[in-house]
Parts: structure tokens; sequence; C-alpha cells
């Protein structure tokens, strides 16, 4: 009986530790098996938190086609947050009509670049705006980097292509448009058209730097400003410009050999110049006076060369009063007169008809009408208007100075015939040699009159000898005689 109850009670306790023994086995089995789960569920996000290649907001996208689809009206922004080859279309919701893409430092290279199917890295659709900021790349390899029918801006970044680097589309439709600010644009050509194009449409670089051609023919291609690698191919866009200078001949000449466009902007060869009255004067019209100073517009096209007209007509009112005193034998003391001369846009295609009327008359040598692109030149004229107004240049034209005629002296009376003409007096000479000529003939005067002197002296003691002994002499023939 104590037996049965020993082994009763010890039962109970083997079977305890029996259980924890168990479990314990259970739980070194499976801890494995879940530390293998949680590893593989981490490794699984960070793979996919490392395939995120653009962001909208604060949300991130493997690819940057979804990034585009993802924009809102709150966040149009799509930043590249990696490297990626991927050829994109600018189709973001139906409400989104204007997108930025920042490319952050990164690049966007085009897919399938090897082939001649490919596609460009970016496609802007019609209807549609995308903004390009950089820094970073946008190369498209034998694609182009950009074709465009909607509207393209670009302020900043590098674009790149062994072809053609930015296509645009004009047709019956849809009209491109592309805005460029800043940026580097290298290619063996930088725009031509899309397939289909019927024209270019309207794309204005208002800086920039440009490596590579730019085929004829663009005629709504605007360049206002920038830097251009070769100017051969530029003719058609800067006809007349004279602000298109060669980096190379500036400071020590070691430039890069672009060529710069300025923005709107007035020079002139004098801002002086002198009117001589005594050479002949006549009024000056608008085109004279910037002819004499040489006063040009850089080739915006819209714009003209207008001169103050009351400054012009108070410089012809003071030449004027130049001629009259000249030709009345009177004085006429220099005045200045300060001219203003401002680039003044023309707001109507009559004032272009106008323009172009001046210029084949030949009456301004390109001054009036400088910026206007001849339209024999196959351009057609260019619109290339400037961001902003009121550029102005002064010159400043001075009449100079007419003294007063002196009176004419009257002829001397002829004397009477018949009197002797009195002989002029012969004036001491003055000078050191004839001062030192007079002292020596003095000299030679004394010294003969002393010789003189002597001489008579001589003379007078030789003949009282003579008479002396003439006197005896006589006496003994007297005393002979007797």
């Amino acid at each position: 009986m104590r037996s049965h109850e020993k082994r009763v009670n010890v039962c109970p306790r083997t079977q305890g530790k029996y259980l924890v023994s168990v479990v314990s086995a259970v739980v070194f089995a499976f801890a494995p098996l879940f530390g293998t789960l949680l590893f593989s569920a981490d490794t699984v996000a960070v793979a996919a938190e490392s395939q995120a290649v653009a962001q909208v907001g604060n949300a991130t996208y493997a690819s940057v086609q979804e990034a585009f689809g993802r924009t809102t009206l709150k966040n149009t922004t799509v930043t590249l947050l990696a490297d990626v080859t991927e050829s994109v279309t600018i189709t973001p919701p139906k409400s989104v009509r204007n997108v930025t893409f920042d490319l952050n430092g990164h690049t966007l290279q085009a897919t399938e670049s090897g082939g001649a199917a490919g596609f460009a890295a970016i496609t802007v659709p019609a209807n549609m705006q995308l903004t390009i900021v950089g820094p970073g790349t946008v190369t498209g390899g034998t694609q182009p980097a950009v074709d465009c029918r909607g509207a393209l801006r670009v302020e900043s970044g590098t674009f790149t292509s062994d072809a053609t680097l930015m296509r645009f589309a004009e047709t019956d439709e849809t009209s491109a448009q592309g805005s460029f600010s800043g940026g580097t644009f290298i290619a063996p050509t930088l725009f031509n058209l899309l397939d289909d194009a019927k024209n270019l449409g309207y794309v204005t670089v208002r800086g920039g730097e440009y490596r590579g051609m730019i085929p004829a023919g663009l005629n709504t291609l605007a360049l206002l400003s920038g830097s251009f690698s070769d100017s051969s191919n530029l003719a058609p866009y800067l006809a007349d410009s004279l602000g298109l200078i060669p980096d190379d001949t500036s400071g020590d000449g070691t430039g890069d050999g672009m060529f710069h466009v300025g923005d709107l902007a007035i020079s002139s060869k004098q801002t002086s110049v002198e009117l001589d009255p005594a050479s002949g004067l006549q009024q000056l019209s608008a085109d004279d006076l910037l002819i004499l100073t040489g006063t040009q517009l850089n080739g915006i096209a819209d714009y003209l060369l207008v001169v103050d007209s009351d400054q012009l007509q108070a410089l012809n009112d003071r030449i004027d009063s130049a001629i009259q005193a000249v030709g009345k034998r009177k004085a006429f003391e220099a005045v200045s007169q300060n001219i203003t001369i401002t680039a003044v846009r023309n707001t109507s295609d009559e004032d272009f008809m106008d323009a172009n009327a001046v210029r084949s008359s030949g009456m301004s040598n390109g001054a009036s009408s400088r910026g206007i692109a001849d339209p024999s030149g196959g351009a057609g004229t260019q619109l290339r208007t400037s961001d902003h107004d009121g550029v102005s240049a002064q010159v400043t034209a001075t009449i100079k100075a007419v003294a007063e005629p002196e009176e004419p002296e009257e002829p001397e009376e002829p004397g009477k015939p018949g009197d002797p003409e009195k002989p002029a007096k012969s004036e001491m000479p003055r000078s050191g040699s004839a001062v030192q000529a007079l002292s020596i003939i003095s000299l030679l005067l004394v010294v003969a009159s002393a010789i003189c002197v002597h001489a008579t002296a001589r003379l007078r003691s030789s003949r009282l000898h003579n008479q002396y002994f003439s006197a005896l002499f006589l006496s003994c023939v007297d005393a002979k005689r007797k």
C-alpha cells in the first residue's frame, strides 16, 4: 500500500519534467525556422527598398514611368533616385498637365539605344508640359534624348545623343514648344523635326551651351542667348547680328572656341562725335546720327533703334546757329547735345513691312532696321524677342567753337614821288657775339691810337734834331764867309 502510493506520487513529477523537455525541444527546433523567416522578410524589404529609382512626394517607385503615373495636383515633381536605363513617356493622370522632372544628379539612359526601333529617353506627348531641372544627365545613345509634341522647358542638366539630340513637331493638330534657359547640349545635330512634322514648332534658346550643328530651315527657332560651338550653321538665325563673339578672342586667347550670343543690346562705335563748322555743317536725320556714331542693335529681330526726336531737334537747332555764325563771320561758342537711342519693340506686321522696306531702300546701313532678318536670306523674319524692354544707349554730339575773324589791316600810304627815302637806322646788335666783336674793335682802336702817338713823338724828336744840325751847319758856313 505504501509502495503503491509512493509510485502514484512520483508519476506526476516525472510527467511534468517530460512535458517541459518536449516543449523545450519544440521551441529549439522551431527557433531557427522563425529566425530564417524573419531574416527573409527583412531581406525582401531591403531588396524592395533598393529597387526604388524615383520618388513622388514621400512615395518611392521601382520605375520612372510608374512615378510619372502617380503624380497628383499636390505632388507634380518626379525625383530621380538612381541611375536608370528606361525610356519614359510623360503620361500623368488626366488631372495633371504640367510636371517637373528633377534629375537630382543621376542619369536617365534610353532603352534599346543600340537598335533602329528604339525610343527617345523622354517623350513629351501633345497637350503635356514637362520641366527638367538638374544637375543630372539625359542620354539617348543612338536615339534622341527628347522627342516633343507638347511643351518642354529645360532649366539645367546635360543632354547627349549620338544622333539628333531633340526633335520637335508642328502638325495640323498640334504645335510643339520649347524653351531652354540653361544646360549643356551635345550631339552631332542639336535640333530637328519629327518624322511627321511640317514645321519645328516654336523653340526659343535663352541660354545654355550647345555643341553641335543646327540644320538650316528651322525658321521658328529663336536664339536669344547662349554659347555655340559653330557659327557657320547659325547664319539663318543670327542674320545681321553683332553680338556673336568668339570666346577665343577674349582674355588671354585660350577660350574653348564657343561663340556667345547676347541678349538685347545696343553698341556704338563712337559714343562722342565732334562736328566742325569750318568743314561745313548740315542738319542730321536719325539715320545720319546712327551711321555717324556707328550705333547698332545686336540682331534681335522684332526691335528697332529709335532716336529721341526732341534731343535730335535741339542738336539741329544748334547746327543752324553755327551755320549762321559762320555765314555772318561771327563767333560761335562750342556746345554739346546728349541724345538717347532706344531699342523699341515692333508691335504689328505693318512695322515689320516698313522696316524691311527701309532695309531694301538702303537708307540706314543697317541702322534703324538693324536686327530685321533679310527676307531674301531664306530664314524669314525672326521674331527673337527679348525678356526685357527699355534698353537704351546715349551718344554726345559736340559742335566746335568758331572764333570771330580779325579786322583786316589797312595798307600803308605810298611815299610821295621825289622824296628821298630816309635810310633806315641800323640797329645795334644786341646779341652776345656782337658785343664781343665791339669789344675787340675798341681794343684794336686803342692799340692803334697808342702806336700813332708814339710814332708822332718820334717824328717830332727827329725833326727837332734835324733843325738843330741844319742851324749849326748854316752858322759854320756863315763864319767861313766872314
